[in-house]
């Protein structure tokens, strides 16, 4: 980050003035109906300061303001900087523009750092900082700049938040001179490079997490991230020494305590663990969240968890036309008092936290993936818009009363009363700087994703979430090899036991079945069946790991050696396609060959 003035924001901090003091009412974004504190007004004379911060200054408790973030402070030397980096929004670049209820050009991002107290004017006010700011979509929408926020901690021009330790009252003109200085090593900026830009550093995370004087948000982030990376290494440590029990996927047992029918089609099932599992610090599902069940029948399926936590949480399963078995045993065999097993929880929605409107377009049980992302974005007012489409209503809609909840942000369309959802309309008309997100059956899903790649949407923008998958096809051959340790699904390594391809002279020992061929093992899946489930017959489940098993997340992506696949699914990137295949849902051409 240059000076953009005579200012130099390398030069330590001891003194600094008070140039303006902004307080703002909670008011509506521009072309959004959420709250925002952000439009802060220039305030005069003197302004009483409590431990909640300014006078008059309203917060989106969601996010801003409490003890940690009763004020922030911005270095106003940034707005030349971003003049020059964003010209086209250089009129949007403006003392107050980043929501700052202290107006400065000295303290900055490089010479301000956590735990810092800092008296202020003459009134005995006392202040420390607690926090750096963090970024959200609202800076985005403020200057008209989709994903900007992002540069606002890659480059360290964030701000920072004080918490009161003395109340009193401060004006324009004041003083701000630093008492004391705590964690002189824990510079905003520098916090900021472990928080954001490098996160698996184990010995800064375990030093930040000991931070005192640093606010919750941050704090418990490193906290947090210490608990990940420990589990992390000790995965590790149990591969590398092959204690295969303590990597593979864990089933637990599992008993159906609730079981209500949603719907004609849809009915919801209340899941809780036999025996709780202790190793599990934070028990809470990452949004979106998939499980697999372990059927008595034998088979594995993955369904959407509606809400609940890694202990206990509900699903919804709907019965399909032509059930391969799992949906077919939920509704007519699983009772109350039912065990199951259940493994890896996983989700594969990433919380688009960057976009001004989340649009959400789902069609009947699709409705269970989105439900609890959706119920979320309201509680942290979001902006949020689902178009739901259902083939009668309400008859035909699951967990009613919480679909109601959400208000006015849905809009219900009836096949009975020959309404249809207008997928093309819903892309033309999407509000500025939104996310999509699709779960529907596959004409749906099928003209969402045309309506996407028309608009050149990429994967940040749109996200696909199927709950269903046309599996079947023509019978085809498969030549398998066990990759390296090292090789992850997806990339190509060098020499297969001199295989040049399936249909070259080093390959197939010209034996049908599970012969052992040039290093590779030959199989056949069958018109009805997955190559995920062939592979499994033959190595077993931790050899090729699965989630969503309908081609959402790219869990059980394996690696393509040759041959022609008919992809399906949407977790593959066009540049995959050549290089690897969902084993759930594509099927082969003739003969592949794969690497897992």
């Amino acid at each position: 980050m240059s000076p953009a003035s005579d200012i130099d924001l390398f030069a330590p901090f001891e003194r600094d003035v008070i140039l303006e003091i902004r307080t703002s009412q909670m008011k509506a974004m521009p072309g959004l109906k959420i709250q925002t504190g952000i439009d802060k007004k220039m305030r005069t004379g003197r302004i009483p300061v409590s431990f909640a911060g300014l006078d008059a200054d309203e917060h989106d408790l969601v996010f801003h303001g409490g003890p940690d973030k009763a004020i922030h402070g911005y270095c106003c030397t940034h707005y030349t900087n971003w003049q020059k980096e964003f010209p086209e929004a250089a009129a949007r670049f403006a003392r107050g523009g980043f929501g700052e209820n202290f107006v400065t050009e000295r303290m900055n991002e490089r010479n301000v750092c956590i735990g810092d107290i800092v008296s202020v004017g003459t009134d005995g006010v006392l202040l420390q900082v607690s926090l750096p700011r963090q970024p959200c979509f609202k800076l985005n929408h403020r200057f008209q700049l989709k994903n900007f926020a992002p540069n606002t901690f890659k480059t360290s021009r964030t701000g920072w938040y004080y918490r009161v330790l003395r109340e009193g009252s401060v004006q324009a003109g004041d003083e701000i001179r630093l008492a004391e200085r705590r964690w002189p090593k824990w510079t905003i900026e520098r916090v900021q490079e472990y928080l954001h830009r490098v996160q698996d550093n184990a010995e800064m995370n375990e030093e930040l997490a000991a931070v005192a004087d640093m606010g919750d948000e941050s704090r418990k982030a490193f906290e947090k991230r210490v608990e990940k990376l420990k589990a992390k290494k000790k995965r590790a440590a149990a591969a590398a020494n092959g204690n295969s029990e303590e990597v593979k996927e864990k089933w637990r047992d599992f008993k159906i305590i609730e079981r209500k029918i949603e719907t004609p089609r849809i009915t919801s099932f209340t899941l809780e663990a036999v025996t709780p599992d202790p190793d599990i610090p934070a028990p809470q599902m990452d949004v979106g969240s998939h499980v697999r069940l372990k059927l008595p029948n034998g088979l594995l399926r993955s369904y959407s968890i509606v809400s609940g936590d890694r202990n206990k949480f509900e699903l919804g399963i709907a019965l399909e036309d032509q059930s391969r078995g799992g949906s077919a045993y939920m509704h007519h065999q699983a009772k109350i008092g039912s065990t199951l097993q259940v493994g890896r929880v996983t989700s594969d929605i990433k919380p688009a936290s960057a976009a001004s409107c989340h649009v959400f377009i789902a069609g009947g049980i699709g409705i269970t993936a989105f439900l609890s992302l959706l119920e979320i974005y309201q509680k942290i007012h979001y902006e949020a818009i689902l178009h739901y489409g259902v083939r009668e209503a309400p008859t035909d809609i699951p967990f009613r009363d919480r679909i109601e909840g959400l208000g006015d942000i849905v809009k219900v369309y009836d096949r009975a009363k020959g309404q249809r959802m207008d997928i093309k309309r819903i892309f033309e008309g999407l509000p500025w700087n939104s996310h999509v997100y699709v779960c529907g059956p596959t004409r749906m899903m099928d003209e969402a994703i045309k309506e996407a790649k028309r608009r050149g949407m990429g994967e940040d923008e749109v996200h696909f979430e199927a709950f269903g998958a046309e599996t079947g096809g023509d019978p085809f051959d498969v030549q398998v090899f066990k990759a390296p340790a090292h090789a992850p699904a997806g990339k190509k390594t060098n020499g297969l036991n001199g295989m040049t391809g399936i249909n070259g002279t080093n390959g197939v020992n010209g034996k049908n079945g599970t012969n052992s061929v040039s290093g590779g093992k030959l199989l056949q899946v069958g018109a009805e069946e997955t190559l995920l489930e062939v592979l499994r017959k033959h190595f077993g489940d931790d050899d090729v790991p699965s989630s969503c098993e309908v081609g959402n997340c790219g869990t059980c992506k394996v690696t393509l050696r040759s041959g022609r696949v008919e992809h399906r699914g949407t977790a593959l990137g066009d540049d995959e396609k050549n290089d690897a295949m969902l084993s759930c849902v594509s099927r082969g051409i003739g003969k592949i060959a794969i690497e897992i």
